[in-house]
């Protein structure tokens, strides 16, 4: 009997692992990480260090829309040759989850597609010697690419992401395509959860 007991408990785990946190009403608030690393050494240094947090809401079973902000710095120096590399843009997002058994691998993990519409600057300066060069792009933001969530538990999800970003728009350059793996966690709550810790922080 109490292995029976064990078994309804890991098959109630693993159905509420694969259908609940993407449930339409449920939110999802997270960030992803992408390329961050320090090298230094006599001669050359680098710091790279980006980071993109989003929140979002389920308006249907399987599919999320919501904001993201995406933040990055890359700093390389090479004997007397300095160049720094800044992004940043605001936007809204969507993601939709591939509810499909034929493709899933683990109960606990969900595929998913992510595309993202915004606002999105890429400034690069270089500087070697004493002269310096700039390359600036700023306006629209477009991005899209698959991703994969695992559930360390019900409501946490760890994800890999690999986006390809374009900008279009006006300064020394019209156009920057950015590739990156992202690496970040999903925190996903229901609606009615997510409330009563606003309410919580807020009569603090």
């Amino acid at each position: 009997m109490k292995k029976l007991h064990l078994l309804t408990a890991a098959f109630l785990f693993v159905t509420t692992v694969s259908m609940a946190q993407t449930q339409r009403g449920n939110v999802m608030v997270g960030a992803n990480l992408l390329n961050v690393t320090g090298t230094f050494q006599e001669g050359s240094d680098r710091f790279q260090l980006g980071i993109s947090p989003k929140a979002g809401w389920f308006i249907r079973d399987g599919l999320a829309i919501g904001a993201d902000v995406q933040l990055g710095l890359d700093h390389r120096k090479v004997d007397e040759s300095k160049t720094t590399a800044v992004n940043y843009g605001i936007g809204a997002f969507g993601r939709y989850y591939i509810n499909d058994k034929n493709v899933e691998f683990s109960k606990r993990s969900k595929f998913f597609l992510e595309g993202n519409l915004g606002f999105t600057g890429n400034n690069t300066k270089t500087k070697v010697g004493g002269a310096e060069t700039s390359v600036e792009t700023n306006g629209l933001g477009i991005g899209f690419g698959p991703g994969l969530a695992y559930f360390i538990t019900p409501n946490i999800g760890l994800e890999a992401l690999v986006k390809y970003d374009l900008g279009v728009g006006f300064g020394s350059s019209t156009t920057s395509h950015r590739v990156g793996l992202n690496l970040g966690f999903q925190i996903y709550l229901p609606s009615s959860k997510a409330k009563e810790i606003y309410r919580e922080e807020r009569n603090k």
